[in-house]
């Protein structure tokens, strides 16, 4: 059955959130994603199956595929391209994922040991490789060089914002704009050739690709921002098992930036001993969110997200108005709403 056909005709089922009213939607499509990602895991080498399934079956909402897929049906555009172009997104995205962990020395990953804690760094560097070269390997099927250069093009800006935020760690120095430029390359870029490539393979007007690229982008931005809050608790600043993780690692993220922009003498000396040294002690961690309250730093990020999610909700104001537009578009107000 036509997905474009069975969106607008059929009943979607009541869910939890936006995110999974967009996977309700993009069941069908996302299967067949899913079932082209093992074809493709598949290799002789048991090492790279094994360790690639770890981590992509540990779960994940497959939100940058989804945007692919959602983004087609939007515009009635349904066959395999954006299939093959959402596996080589979801194979980006997970390759990133493997290399982050090794630089950053992670602990866990989507709830369970990081795959370089359980095979080593050099297998988790040389399976993300794998799985990059998969990724090419699905553009050129897809069948439009130009959705290969927008993706390809994706895939170096990351590398370089990963790199921006290695150089980074630890310095206090960092101001908001080179953050934003960090999060820009290293989150934001992916989600925008994400939307884009499906507007590319639709044959759709230059007008409408760039539409797409910013509504992408706006959303990875968003998406970024909002985690730096839930990292310090998100927006009510509530302390749980998942919070602390950048601290920890003396990652410079928004809230950080925008208190250290407020900072007297004895705060700086704080942060500067916190992040800058690493040298941290019981209580830190409630003393940073002490300052973050008093400058107002994780609502101001919030708002930031919450600012970048209205730019990308009015990206699609030109689309039709059927219900993949409706879902992408709440899309955007579900990735703040989790800051709370």
């Amino acid at each position: 059955m036509d997905s474009m056909l069975k969106a607008d005709t059929a009943d979607v089922p009541a869910r939890e959130n936006a995110a999974e009213r967009l996977a309700a939607l993009a069941y069908d499509d996302m299967r067949r994603v899913d079932a082209l990602i093992l074809e493709r895991l598949d290799s002789h080498v048991a090492l790279i199956p094994e360790l690639a399934r770890y981590l992509i079956e540990a779960g994940g909402k497959r939100v940058r595929p989804m945007i692919t897929v959602a983004a087609a049906n939007m515009l009635g555009h349904t066959d395999m391209a954006p299939i093959r172009l959402a596996a080589a997104v979801e194979f980006i995205h997970t390759a990133t994922l493997l290399h982050d962990d090794v630089v950053d020395e992670s602990g866990m990953r989507r709830g369970k040991v990081a795959a370089n804690l359980v095979w080593g760094n050099a297998s988790s560097v040389l399976v993300g490789d794998f799985l990059f070269a998969r990724s090419f390997s699905l553009m050129v099927e897809a069948g439009s060089m130009k959705a290969l250069g927008v993706l390809s093009a994706a895939a170096s800006t990351i590398a370089e914002g990963e790199v921006r935020q290695l150089s980074a760690v630890k310095d206090i120095g960092v101001s908001v704009d080179t953050y934003m430029q960090i999060i820009d390359a290293k989150t934001a870029a992916l989600f925008a050739a994400a939307a884009q490539v499906s507007g590319i393979v639709a044959g759709r007007p230059s007008d409408e690709e760039a539409a797409l690229e910013t509504y992408g982008r706006e959303l990875g931005l968003a998406f970024q921002l909002v985690d730096d809050a839930l990292d310090y608790g998100g927006a009510a600043a509530q302390l749980g098992k998942s919070t602390g993780d950048d601290f920890r690692e003396g990652k410079v993220t928004l809230p950080v930036a925008l208190s250290l922009k407020q900072a007297g003498p004895d705060e700086a000396a704080f942060w500067r001993r916190v992040i800058a040294e690493t040298d941290q002690k019981d209580g830190d961690f409630e003393r940073a969110l002490d300052y973050m309250h008093e400058h107002g730093a994780l609502n101001a990020t919030v708002e930031q997200a919450r600012d970048h999610a209205a730019r990308a909700r009015a990206a699609l104001s030109g689309f039709p108005d059927n219900a993949w537009r409706r879902a992408l578009g709440d899309l955007a107000d579900f990735v703040v709403e989790r800051a709370y």
